[in-house]
């Protein structure tokens, strides 16, 4: 069976690459919320070796990603936990919590739920980091996230690309303070947020 295969995840994992490196040099481990196809995890897990990465998805997920994972055969890259944000997390705390296009795709009150399960479960001086699209001031940043806006709705009428300032008003209250806001490929930020708590 062919492993599952996303050209985005192949087009950003370079970019998100370095601006991880750049925040999780001093972690030991990194939960990721939302693994997918299992791209990234192999990725960063082979780039930063001093870490433990902990994929996690839905139960639908998890037969793609262990193809990654068992082809990489990396001792830092850990069997996906099965995580959905209605419900409780497999873990107790974590040094930093990775997720990417996941926000958008989900409703917002998972949304709401994810910054509680990240107020929990992100150790104190932990780090966030949440890749995507993201309006600003309730504006696109291009033609082509708002197409894409559209056509998640389409999908779905309780997903869309998020505000940005919600997204950090969120994360404020869940006692994380907004380290960086960093351009990647494709019209996509990547959002660094350190807890203060």
């Amino acid at each position: 069976m062919n492993k599952p295969f996303s050209q985005a995840c192949e087009n950003n994992k370079g970019p998100i690459l370095a601006v991880l490196q750049q925040y999780l040099s001093d972690t030991q481990n990194v939960l990721e919320v939302g693994s997918g196809t299992g791209q990234h995890s192999v990725h960063f897990a082979t780039h930063l070796t001093h870490l433990q990465w902990y994929t996690s998805d839905r139960p639908i997920n998890h037969a793609g990603i262990l193809q990654w994972l068992d082809d990489a055969k990396l001792s830092n890259l850990h069997s996906p936990l099965t995580l959905d944000l209605n419900h409780d997390w497999p873990v107790e705390k974590v040094e930093a919590i990775y997720t990417a296009n996941t926000l958008h795709i989900v409703s917002w009150s998972l949304v709401e739920q994810f910054f509680a399960g990240v107020k929990k479960h992100l150790a104190p001086a932990g780090i966030l980091c949440i890749y995507g699209p993201f309006k600003y001031q309730g504006q696109f940043t291009s033609d082509s996230n708002q197409r894409f806006d559209e056509f998640l709705k389409q999908q779905d009428s309780q997903s869309g690309i998020r505000d940005v300032e919600l997204i950090i008003q969120h994360a404020q209250q869940a006692g994380l303070t907004l380290l960086s806001d960093n351009q990647m490929p494709a019209n996509n930020q990547l959002l660094v947020f350190k807890h203060l708590v």
